[in-house]
This record gives structure tokens, C-alpha cells and sequence, in this order.
């Protein structure tokens, strides 16, 4: 809606209230701030509205800059009657029609002389180097060309006002409403701010100046008396001509528009963050503490389960592991497994190999070192079986099994103990228990198993010596078959089950399949990993509602702030807009120092031994999760800022 006066008939009405009355309720007393007042304001005039305190100077002034409806009558500026229009449209009034002026000069703290003057402009729309060259323009015609980079607090009293007077003419404003303008300075300074708004009137601005002041009032050309809210004394004599007002171009619209909303909220958020560093810091922290864990959770989830994962894959998905003794019991060595049974095995259709297997723990030594690992014997197939090829050297042979061989092959782990100088250990004799083995090869390192332990801790010998030597046994624990077709190694598991079953009828044996194995680890860890990410987000939430609060206390001490943008032209949107961004600029910056600090804790938990993963999702996910705390959590402030009443926003203290 355009309420330009620019192209408006000169005859006609800037201002025309009629009968209006504002009431206020005083628990059963009713105050008429306002009674029943009438006039008529034409476009040039320069109007002094006069009266002591409680006269209701101030109320007309809010009525009349739309910063208040009235309770009674009638008020039209420039033809369109005000009660009819919405929030929205009554805040373009103020944007493209009003310039206000203010005792207490009402500017942001934070920003510079250029930044505040530039505020109405940024609600018009009007593209940014175009209002930065307008504020600078309009500072240096008010002699404060040297000042624009200087903040309020380095501004004085009367430097502050012309900075307020240059606010208010940045849109090119029809009206300027100056509510006691001088009322805050020394008698020079209100001189000069007096004299500037008699040169405006004179350039074609209709100046409104209310003032308690008969000195002051005395500038200007029509001098209306309030008392006890009523109108008593009105010396209008008519208006002059007035000249066209120049108008500010042509907002941007559309994307253009938005985008440069958006940019000058997160200006002014990180502006409003640099204001209150210890709170920003402290507001931060909860976000940043939750993303942080977050990505170091799942980092250490992710890497757990790939450490688990490849264990099993290291063993091999298409191996079966035979054991005796029910699912979830104890190998029962009342229930023997021998080499029969793996002959018997390794006639069944799709077995590519299988070996016996038998473990002990034993003191294994070479010179003055003594190494106790675990020493297992095999058969000659078992390098195929378990996808392990041997490093250095050989392994043993079925020559080396029928003829219980004295050789033995080490794991790395085993061979770096036993020989730490570096020595080559093939062709050594260590001794295991007290029989001596000859070193005939050293395995390829396979790293840990799926449930952590350590596979290059072994020293492998044929499974008959080991019987004879070593364990006392000729009986075996287990037996681990490969299968030629993982696709059909369920058919390979009944096959070996039924086999078992007739071979010794009535004893239970254990049939383990590593790829279904597999599977379930990867469900397991999967749900530790939401498990932990969801402990993780829980700390994301609480600073979350921190950011709550504290956007929340922001609205509050800012209050008048938010009616000094409302005075300006901002709407409901912008006010929304703006607080929600400062509560996205905060987690957006907590996201960004939380993933940072996140991958930095779990990079130094790996150098302690933790198993770690980093992957870009848990990243983007804690980011992402961060942003829409923001837009949660900021909503709820940047709402009540929106649907402050402006007039009781700037009477906030």
C-alpha cells in the first residue's frame, strides 16, 4: 500500500483526526487520556503541539504516528482511514510516511551512526549501497560527515539527535513527529535541532513537534494548546504551498529483497552477539557441547562397529565353526570331535576345506625371553580355511601333520616379542611348554577379531603334534569349514548337522555361520550407534533450551529496541525474522565450533585406543540438527518480540 503525500493534492489533508478519544482503565476508574479531540494538518505546516505533562501531548503524538489506535473517532492520513488497515500495513505507514524524532534519541547501541540512520531504509527495501550512500549523505548535510563510524556513546547529546533526524529523513518522510527533541539537550544544541526542522519545513516537510516548552513551541508557525486531553487553543491560520518532497527509489523485490533481509539480520545478529560476548559464550557453549557429542558419539559408534565388522570378515563370512555343546554352553569335552569327523566333513557336497582345531595357552621361548600366547594346532588347510596367508617362510604340510612334525608357524604379534631385535625367526627353534618347535614360517598380520582379541597372538603347530605334546588330548575343540558357496551355506549347516548327529547320536554340537554372524553384529551395533547418538542428542536439546532462554532474556532487555524498529517500518515479519536468525546464527556458529571440537576429542580418544570412524554424516547431521534447534527453540522469542505492542516497547526502560 503506497501512502506517498508527494503527488497528493496540496488542498488536502496530511493529518485529519475527528472526534478521537484513547481510553485507559484504572481498575474501575476510567482516564481519558484523549477526549474527543479534532484536527486538521496540512501538508508543509509546521505544528507545535503544547501542553504540561499528563495534557496527553504524547498519546495524540502515538496516535498520530500509528503507533497507537484510538478508542473513539476517526483518524485518515492522507484520505485512508488508519482503523481499517492491518499490523503490517500500519508499519508501512510509519516506514514511508513518518520520520520520528525522539527525546531520548532511541538509537542501537551496538551500531554506528551510518548503521542506525540506515534502519528505516533496510525495512523500505531499498538496496544497500543506495542507503549507505543516502546515511552518509544525510550525516554529512547535518555536520556529521567525520562521525558516521561512531557509536552513540561517542556521540553527544545533540550529535545523537542529528543522527535521530537523519533516521527520519532517510525514507523521505512527509511527516517528522518530534516528541520533546530538545527536552534531552543544552539550550545550544536544541537551538541547532530547532533550526534544522524549521529548514526542513521550509524544504517541504510537514513537521509535527510536540514540547511542554512555550519557547520551543514558539518555532513554529501553528501552535496547538492540550489540556486534560482536549484540544483548548489552536491558532491555525491557514497553509502555505509546498514544495514537491524528493522520494527515495524504488525498493527491491522479491529474491533480491529476501536475501538482503537475510544478510542484514545476520549483520545484526552478529552484532548483538559481539555486544554480550561472556552471554553469547556461555549460550554457545550448551550447542556446542551437543554437537560435539554428537559427532564424537557416533564417530566412536561408527568405529566400533567397523572394528567388530572386520574381526568377523577377517575370520571369513563364508566359513561354519563347529564346537561341541549346545548354542550359548561350554565346549563339552565329554562330547569328542576328532579327524574322522573332519573327514567325514570334507566329504559333504560344497565344503572346499576343513580343519580340527585345538587351543591352549603356553609359555612360549626363545634365549632368555619368555612370551606366553596361545598356541593352537591345525591342520595344513587351515591358511586356505581362514583366508590367512602365510608372510615369511612356509606353513606346515599334510606330510608335516601325519608325521607329528616338531614346526611350528607364529603370529606377528608372537614373533616381534620372541625376537624384538629384529632377528628372522624362520629357521629358529623356540620352545613351547618344554618341547622345542622349529620355526618355519611366520603368518601375515590379520589385525583383532570381532570380539577384540588380539589374532597374531598364536603360534600354530599341526594338530597331531600339538595332541601328543602339548594338550593331552587327541580329541579336537572345534572345526572350521569353508564353504566353495557362500549363497548355499545354510544348506552346508544342515548337512553338517545331520551329519554329526549320526556319527554320535544324542550330543549336541554348536554350528556357528559368521555371515549371519555378520548380520546380527550389524543390527546390534546399529541400535548402540541411534543409542548413543540419541544420548548425544539429548545435550543438543538442553542447549537448545538454553538458547531459548537466553533469546528470551534478550527479548526482554531489547524491548524498546524492537518498538524503535517497529517506529521505523518494521513489521511483524522482519521482528520474526530477526530474532530468529540471531537464534540461528548462534547454532550456527555452536554447529561449526561443536563438529570441530567433536572430531578433535575423538581423534585424540583414537590415539588412545578407541576405535573411530569419521564419516560425513554424523557431521552434517549434528550441524543440521543444530540449525533446526535454532529454528525451534528461536521461534518462540523472536514471537513474542514480534507481537510487542510498539507503544508500551518504547515506554520500556
Amino acid at each position: 500500500m503506497n501512502f506517498s503525500l508527494a503527488e497528493a493534492d496540496q488542498r488536502d489533508a496530511v493529518i485529519r483526526i475527528d472526534g478521537v478519544s484513547r481510553i485507559y482503565q484504572n481498575g474501575e476508574t476510567e482516564i481519558r487520556a484523549l477526549d474527543r479531540v479534532s484536527l486538521t494538518i496540512f501538508p508543509g505546516e509546521f505544528v507545535a503541539i503544547m501542553g504540561q505533562s499528563g495534557s496527553g501531548k504524547s498519546t495524540l503524538m502515538n496516535i498520530l504516528g500509528c503507533l497507537d489506535r484510538p478508542d473513539e473517532g476517526t483518524y485518515e492520513v492522507a484520505g485512508t482511514d488508519v482503523a481499517g488497515l492491518t499490523l503490517d500495513e500500519l508499519a508501512a505507514l510509519r516506514r514511508d510516511t513518518f520520520g520520528f524524532v525522539f527525546q531520548r534519541y532511541n538509537l542501537l547501541s551496538g551500531a554506528t551512526a551510518a548503521e542506525n540512520v540506515e534502519v528505516p531504509a533496510i525495512y523500505a527495501g531499498t538496496p544497500r549501497r543506495e542507503r549507505i550512500e543516502r546515511a552518509h549523505a544525510l550525516l554529512e548535510r547535518l555536520g556529521l560527515g567525520d562521525r558516521t563510524g561512531h557509536r552513540p556513546g561517542q556521540l553527544s547529546g545533540g550529535q545523537q539527535q542529528r543522527v535521530s533526524i537523519a533516521r527520519a529523513l532517510i525514507n523521505g518522510a512527509d511527516v517528522i513527529l518530534a516528541d520533546e527533541p530538545t527536552g534531552a539537550l543544552d539550550s545550544r544544541s536544541g537551538e541547532e535541532v530547532l533550526a534544522l526542522l524549521g529548514q526542513l519545513n521550509d524544504e517541504g516537510a510537514t513537521v509535527i513537534l510536540i514540547t511542554h516548552d512555550a519557547n520551543v513551541a514558539a518555532h513554529a508557525r501553528r501552535i496547538i494548546q492540550l489540556q486534560d486531553g482536549r484540544v483548548t487553543a489552536d491558532n491555525h491560520t491557514g497553509h502555505k504551498p509546498v514544495k514537491a518532497r524528493a522520494r527515495r527509489a524504488a525498493a527491491e523485490h522479491g529474491a533480491a529483497r529476501l536475501l538482503a533481509e537475510m544478510g542484514e539480520a545476520v549483520k545484526i545478529a552478529l552484532r548483538q552477539l559481539r555486544v554480550n560476548l561472556f552471554r553469547t559464550a556461555l549460550t554457545l557453549l550448551g550447542v556446542v557441547i551437543g554437537v560435539a557429542a554428537v559427532v564424537t558419539m557416533l564417530a566412536i559408534g561408527e568405529g566400533a562397529q567397523q572394528k567388530v565388522l572386520q574381526g568377523i570378515q577377517n575370520m571369513g563370512t563364508n566359513l561354519l565353526l563347529v564346537r561341541t555343546g549346545g548354542r550359548g554352553a561350554r565346549s563339552d569335552d565329554s562330547v569328542t570331535l576328532g579327524l574322522p569327523d573332519v573327514e567325514a566333513i570334507l566329504e559333504l557336497p560344497n565344503v572346499q576345506a576343513a580343519v580340527g582345531e585345538r587351543n591352549t595357552n603356553s609359555t612360549l621361548r626363545f634365549g632368555n625371553i619368555d612370551y606366553r600366547a596361545r598356541v593352537q594346532g591345525t591342520q595344513e588347510s587351515y591358511p586356505l580355511v581362514r583366508d590367512w596367508p602365510v608372510g615369511d617362510g612356509t606353513f606346515f604340510n599334510a606330510e608335516d601333520t601325519q608325521s607329528f612334525a616338531p614346526v611350528a608357524v607364529l603370529g606377528t604379534t608372537v614373533a616381534k616379542n620372541l625376537f624384538p631385535d629384529g632377528e628372522e625367526p624362520v629357521g629358529q627353534y623356540v620352545m613351547i611348554g618344554n618341547v622345542p618347535f622349529q620355526v618355519i614360517g611366520v603368518m601375515t598380520e590379520k589385525g583383532a577379531s570381532a570380539f577384540g582379541q588380539d589374532m597374531d597372538d598364536i603360534a600354530l603347530v599341526p594338530i597331531t603334534t600339538g595332541s601328543m605334546r602339548l594338550f593331552g588330548t587327541q580329541s579336537i575343540q572345534s572345526i572350521s569349514v569353508k564353504v566353495e558357496d557362500a549363497g548355499r551355506i545354510e544348506e552346508v549347516e544342515s548337512a553338517i548337522g545331520e551329519l554329526l548327529q549320526q556319527r554320535k547320536p544324542g550330543k549336541e554340537f554348536e554350528i556357528r555361520n559368521t555371515a549371519s554372524l555378520l548380520e546380527m553384529v550389524q543390527e546390534t551395533q546399529g541400535t548402540l550407534t541411534v543409542l548413543l547418538g540419541s544420548v548425544a542428542a539429548i545435550s543438543l536439546l538442553v542447549g537448545g533450551i538454553g538458547v531459548m532462554n537466553i533469546m528470551l532474556v534478550s527479548v526482554t532487555e531489547r524491548t524498546r529496541e524492537i518498538g524503535l524498529r517497529m517506529a521505523t517500518g518494521a513489521r511483524m515479519k522482519d521482528i520474526l525474522v530477526q530474532f530468529n536468525t540471531e537464534a540461528l546464527v548462534v547454532c550456527a556458529i555452536g554447529g561449526v565450533v561443536g563438529v570441530v571440537l567433536g572430531v578433535a576429542v575423538a581423534l585424540v580418544l583414537g590415539q588412545f585406543g578407541a576405535a573411530i570412524k569419521f564419516t560425513a554424516g554424523p557431521a552434517m547431521l549434528a550441524f543440521s540438527c543444530a540449525i533446526v534447534t535454532g529454528l525451534v527453540f528461536g521461534y518462540l522469542p523472536a514471537r513474542k518480540a514480534a507481537r510487542l505492542d510498539p507503544v508500551v516497547a518504547l515506554a520500556s526502560e
